[in-house]
């Protein structure tokens, strides 16, 4: 258990660096207020590669899919074309059958997005709550041997 009572410790947390193509921007030239989750998704999604957790070995072997279920966005700072953000990851909390996450998304020292996000692990085919398996959960909460707590 952390010192702060949460249950995480410092491996629940990633970071990485993407960079803004003209896709990801309207006319002006900056990013479009929707590609920000994009980029949000990108992260966490590198991030569960990152812990060894295949999303397709779970759907595909246990019938479990991660969905986004609350986001809630403060826009700080418009990022541009060419841009190169950094988009991190830190786990708030994983319960039995969802996680909250806090994101940001920075270029340099400014930050520009600040984002809450809360995903559930689903029964793929009826799309009802399921149970995050504890090997996936000790890995959310950064737990070295990943078996987390029951």
């Amino acid at each position: 258990m952390s010192e702060d009572g949460s249950g995480l410790n410092d491996g629940a947390h990633y970071r990485a660096n993407y960079r803004v193509y003209w896709e990801d921007t309207d006319a002006g030239g900056v990013v479009y207020h929707a590609r920000y989750l994009q980029f949000l998704e990108r992260a966490r999604s590198d991030w569960l590669t990152e812990l060894g957790i295949s999303q397709t070995r779970l759907r595909n072997e246990e019938g479990l899919v991660f969905a986004v279920t609350r986001v809630e966005i403060d826009f700080r700072k418009p990022a541009r074309l060419e841009d190169e953000l950094a988009v991190s990851v830190r786990v708030q909390a994983v319960g039995r059958v969802s996680m909250d996450f806090k994101q940001q998304i920075r270029r340099g020292d400014d930050l520009l997005i600040e984002a809450k996000v809360r995903a559930a692990c689903l029964f793929a085919e009826r799309f009802a709550p399921a149970r995050i398996p504890a090997e996936v959960r000790g890995k959310l909460r950064g737990d070295e041997s990943g078996e987390g707590v029951s």
